[in-house]
């Protein structure tokens, strides 16, 4: 008895031939073979009335009307070669440029997925292409294209070889102990002439008397408090006199030394004070004593003392070639150097890096010497030629300045770590025994026993700063300090 919900062998035969392919061997349904059904991959006999997408819309745009916006379809030839050139850099960019060279394995060409996708609406015309450069996606150079990199060239800075101002400083000693020069935060130049020290105004030029020692002593050291307001003067008797600036007035006299005072240094509110009888005082200027300390080290004359950026060590100089770190509490130096074979008068600390130390050694030893208080560990060593009196970071750049004597008289820029000269300045007939830096970083000034100051336009601003500095080269021409 037939069933009427099954249909007739003939109907289902007729249906067969509408819609299924010829007879194949049937295959079970895996779920490969489904997702690929579903996908419609691999499907050559497509529905004659719609295409097959998957559950995400992408837009076939092989029936869009291109003449309607009077815009002419790229070509196959223009999107390949762009594609292509497109590969190579990305691959370059991310695997290095030797792989630019290497075939990458085939991929599966999606142009059997869907209608081509080389119509672009939006394209920019052929004068407006871009180079193969300019498709770099992370912002890469030439270098990366070819192969070939190329360490940025810098152009060397133009340091002026010539003094912009000249002060003669009449009776400026020839002594290679002595520190007689020193310039405040307030812009004000201190220098000892004789048993006088004169102060002058960077800004306006005018020359100030501050103090005469009298005939029987003579000036050694001058050094100014970190807030520019006060002047340690260190005299030939072996005391030390505070001097406020605005009112020339002497507020206090403090003895200890035997001998001359020739190295003052500051910290904050105490006031290191080296001498030629071989000790170094500590005076807190607050306190009632002369001294709170005495640190003992040295076996001759202390001609070089500088505090570091923190405050926290004090770096000592003498004439028995030795160079001595000591703390804010020790009194017996805490590291001890002594690789040059000359006195030590040139010390500087870097601004930049925290435990870097420079010293320069005398004639016999000729050599700036770096060292890393830190790691206790001596960095390297430059011969100079000549006998190193002063040294000075830059404040603003990675650079510091020597001043030198026996036998050249010469002021040398040099760049650090590389120690390559960008400068070397002469003008100075003798030694050129004092150097100080202005407050901005930009000038500094020399003195010498030919009895003269000169100043010197050797670092650049600092970044933040568009404007020169306030004693520019306005300042012409020759002057006396007093």
């Amino acid at each position: 008895m037939d069933d009427p919900t099954l249909p007739s062998p003939s109907s289902s035969s007729s249906s067969s031939q509408l819609n299924q392919p010829p007879p194949a061997t049937p295959q079970p349904e895996t779920p490969a073979r489904h997702i690929e059904r579903m996908l419609n991959v691999n499907h050559h006999h497509r529905s004659p009335s719609r295409t097959i997408y998957s559950d995400r819309f992408i837009p076939s745009r092989s029936g869009s009307n291109f003449g309607l916006f009077d815009i002419k379809s790229p070509t196959n030839s223009q999107s390949d070669e762009t594609s292509s050139a497109y590969t190579t850099l990305l691959r370059a960019a991310l695997f290095g440029p030797d792989s630019a060279g290497v075939v990458p394995p085939a991929t599966p060409n999606r142009r059997g997925l869907m209608n081509p996708p080389n119509q672009n609406i939006f394209r920019f015309k052929s004068e407006t292409r871009r180079s193969m450069h300019s498709l770099l996606p992370f912002g890469f150079d030439d270098d990366v294209v070819t192969g070939v990199h190329h360490s940025p060239v810098k152009t060397p800075r133009k340091v002026p070889r010539s003094p912009y101002k000249v002060l003669d400083a009449p009776a400026l000693q020839d002594d290679f102990y002595l520190n007689l020069v020193d310039w405040s935060s307030n812009n004000v130049l201190a220098v000892g002439l004789g048993n006088c020290v004169y102060l002058w105004n960077a800004c306006s030029s005018k020359v100030t008397k501050l103090c005469d020692l009298g005939s029987d002593d003579s000036v050694c050291s001058v050094g100014w408090a970190q807030r520019g307001t006060h002047l340690a003067v260190g005299t030939g008797n072996g005391k030390v006199q505070i001097w406020d600036a605005s009112r020339c007035k002497r507020v206090r006299t403090m003895e200890g030394h035997r001998l001359r005072v020739g190295a003052l240094a500051w910290s904050s509110s105490m006031l290191s004070s080296g001498s030629r009888d071989k000790s170094i005082l500590q005076r807190d200027i607050r306190a009632q004593e002369d001294f709170v300390s005495k640190l003992s080290g040295h076996k001759s004359e202390v001609c070089g003392l500088k505090w570091s950026y923190d405050n926290r060590e004090l770096a000592s100089g003498g004439n028995d070639n030795r160079l001595f770190v000591w703390n804010q509490h020790s009194t017996q130096p805490v590291l001890k150097y002594c690789e040059h074979t000359a006195a030590v008068k040139a010390i500087a600390w870097s601004p930049h890096l925290h435990g870097l130390l420079a010293s320069g050694g005398g004639t016999a030893d000729r050599c700036i010497r770096f060292w890393n208080t830190t790691t206790n560990s001596h960095l390297s060593c430059m011969d100079t030629g000549s006998q190193v009196c002063n040294l000075v970071w830059s404040k603003n750049v990675n650079e510091l300045v020597s001043t030198h004597g026996y036998s050249q008289n010469q002021i040398i820029v040099w760049r650090y770590p590389t120690m390559s000269k960008l400068a070397t300045l002469t003008g100075h007939t003798y030694r050129v025994l004092y150097l100080a830096i202005s407050p901005d970083g930009q000038t500094i000034v020399t003195g010498a026993g030919d009895e003269t100051l000169r100043f010197w336009n050797v670092f650049p601003s600092p970044k933040s700063q568009n404007t020169g500095s306030e004693i520019g080269a306005s300042c012409l021409g020759r002057t006396i300090i007093r």
